[in-house]
C-alpha cells in the first residue's frame, strides 16, 4: 500500500470572497475589478490563473460551434461520452417526448414505465448474471454505490471484517471520497486526501499489454495471489476499470488477466467490480470491456455513454447473488441509498433511444473502423518525446515523457479546427462514433503535426 504526506497551507487571500488580490486587514471594502470572472467555478483548474476557455454557441454532429463562428471537430466527446454526437434528432425527440409526458418523478414509493424498461434492457445486453440495476446520478456517486453494495454484502451475512477494497495503481474511479480512496495514492489527482479517505490496498497496473506471454501475466496475476492469501479475510471487493484504464494514463492491458483475477476473487469470497463508466457502450471495441472476457463481474458500473452525453444518470447492476444478500424481514438488511434524481424518466427515455441506436446502426462496426484508422494513424508514429503510442476500440494516446512538451497544443489544435485536451503526458482521442473517416484522420493529422511543427 502507497502512502504520502502532504503539506497543506492556507492561502490568507482566499479569507477575502470579495477580491482576490487582497486580504480583509489590507481593505474593509474592497472593490471588485471584474464581478463575474469567477462566478462559474470550472472543473481541474487553478482559478486564479485561468486560462481562456472557448465559448460554445451549438453543436452538431461531431462539431462544436465556437462563439466567433469557428468550428472544431470533437475528438474526445465533451469527456467521452457524446457517443452519437451533438444534437442528434431521434435523441432530442425522446427526450421531447418524455419531458411532454413528466421529466421526473421520485422512485421512492412511485414507479413509472420507461425507468423499467431501460433497466430491463441494460439486464439484456450487460453481462449473464448482473440481474438488478441501482440508478444514481453520474459515474462518481455510481462507484460510491457499488463500494458501499459490496461491503453491506457482507455486513449482512454477518461478516464484519471485510472492510476493505481492492485497486490497480493507476486507476481513477471518481472524485467524491469513497471514490478517491480507490484512485491512485501516490500519482492521482487525489493523494492529499491520503490519510482522509479510508485506507484500502493497491495492486501494480498490469503493464504487459492487451495480449502478453503466459510468464509476463503470471507475474502480474501474482500480486493478487499474495494480497488475497495475506489479507483476503478483509477484502470486500476488488474494483477495476477494465481493459483500459482511462485517467490514469491509458493503460491497457489483457482480458486473460481479468479472467485469472475472477478466478482469485471467487476462491477467496470477494467480490469483483468492474468500472464501466468509461468502457461501457463501445469505447473498448465491443459492447462492455467485459464482453472480451469470460466472465462477469458481481457488480458492474455504467455511466458516460449510458445516456449518449445528453444527461448525466448512471447505473450500478448486481449479480443476483448480491442483490439476495439484501432480501430480508430486517429493515436494516435494505440497501439505504437513494440519490434524488436515480432513475430520471428524461434520462431513462435518452438511454433507451440511444441503446436502440446503437443496435440498429451496427454501431461494432463503426468502432471498429475508428479502431482501424486509429492504428493506422498512431501506432508506429515516433518522435523523440514519445514514450509509446496505444490504441484500444474507439480510443487513441500518444504518451510523451514530460507534461511540459504538450503545454499550446489546445490552442494549437483550435487553429486547426480540432478540439482536444491533453493532461498530465497524455494526448488523446477518444472521438463520436459518429465521426467520419476524414473528420478522424483530420483529428490525428493535428495530434502528429503538433510534434512535427518548428520549434
Amino acid at each position: 500500500m502507497h502512502t504520502s504526506d502532504t503539506n497543506h497551507s492556507q492561502d490568507p487571500h482566499a479569507l477575502n470572497k470579495n477580491h482576490p488580490e487582497k486580504s480583509s486587514q489590507q481593505s474593509s471594502q474592497p472593490v471588485l475589478q471584474n464581478p463575474s470572472s469567477n462566478t462559474l467555478w470550472y472543473p481541474y483548474a487553478q482559478m486564479q490563473n485561468l486560462e481562456l476557455n472557448l465559448e460554445v454557441v451549438e453543436a452538431n454532429g461531431v462539431y462544436l460551434t465556437m462563439k466567433d463562428g469557428k468550428q472544431l471537430v470533437d475528438g474526445i466527446s465533451s469527456w467521452w461520452c457524446v457517443t452519437h454526437g451533438y444534437n442528434h434528432p431521434e435523441l432530442n425527440q425522446a427526450m421531447f417526448e418524455q419531458a411532454q409526458k413528466f421529466s421526473h418523478v421520485m422512485l421512492g414509493g412511485l414507479k413509472n414505465q420507461v425507468t423499467e424498461s431501460f433497466a430491463q434492457k441494460l439486464v439484456e445486453i450487460t453481462p449473464d448474471g448482473l440481474n438488478h440495476v441501482f440508478f444514481s446520478d453520474s459515474g462518481s456517486v455510481g462507484v460510491e454505490v457499488a463500494i458501499k453494495m459490496a461491503l453491506q454484502y457482507f455486513f449482512n451475512q454477518g461478516n464484519q471484517n471485510k472492510t476493505r477494497i481492492v485497486a490497480l495503481e493507476r486507476a481513477y474511479h471518481g472524485d467524491t471520497t469513497a471514490c478517491m480512496s480507490v484512485c491512485d495514492p501516490a500519482e492521482g489527482m487525489h493523494k492529499m486526501f491520503h490519510g482522509i479517505t479510508p485506507e484500502q490496498f493497491f495492486l501494480p497496473a498490469p503493464t504487459s499489454g492487451f495480449a502478453p506471454s503466459e510468464d509476463a501475466l503470471e507475474k502480474e496475476i501474482a500480486h493478487a495471489k499474495t494480497l488475497f492469501e495475506e489479507h483476503g479475510d478483509t477484502i470486500a471487493a476488488v474494483i477495476v476499470e477494465p481493459l483500459l484504464q482511462g485517467a490514469g494514463g491509458f493503460n491497457i492491458y489483457s482480458p486473460e488477466y481479468l479472467n485469472r483475477l475472477k478466478a482469485l476473487c471467487e476462491e477467496h469470497n470477494i467480490l469483483l467490480i468492474f468500472d464501466e463508466v468509461a468502457t461501457g457502450f463501445g469505447r473498448t471495441g465491443k459492447l462492455f470491456a467485459a464482453d472480451h472476457t469470460n466472465i462477469s463481474p458481481d457488480i458492474m458500473v455504467l455511466a458516460k455513454g449510458l445516456t449518449a452525453g445528453y444527461v448525466g444518470h448512471a447505473a450500478t447492476i448486481a449479480s443476483t447473488q448480491v442483490f439476495n444478500a439484501f432480501l430480508s424481514d430486517s429493515p436494516s438488511k435494505a440497501f439505504m441509498h437513494g440519490p434524488t434524481f436515480m432513475g430520471n424518466p428524461l434520462a431513462c427515455a435518452i438511454g433507451l433511444k440511444a441503446i436502440e441506436i446503437f443496435e440498429r446502426d451496427n454501431y461494432l462496426e463503426k468502432i471498429a473502423t475508428i479502431e482501424s484508422i486509429l492504428k493506422e494513424e498512431l501506432l508506429g508514429f515516433e518522435h523523440d518525446e514519445i514514450v509509446e503510442t496505444r490504441v484500444l476500440g474507439a480510443t487513441g494516446a500518444i504518451e510523451v515523457k514530460e507534461a511540459r512538451f504538450h503545454h499550446g497544443i489546445q490552442e494549437f489544435a483550435a487553429e486547426r479546427g480540432v478540439w482536444i485536451r491533453p493532461f498530465e503526458r497524455y494526448i488523446y482521442t477518444m472521438p463520436p462514433y459518429v465521426i467520419t473517416p476524414e473528420e478522424l484522420r483530420k483529428i490525428t493529422q493535428v495530434m502528429k503535426d503538433w510534434f512535427q511543427r518548428e520549434r
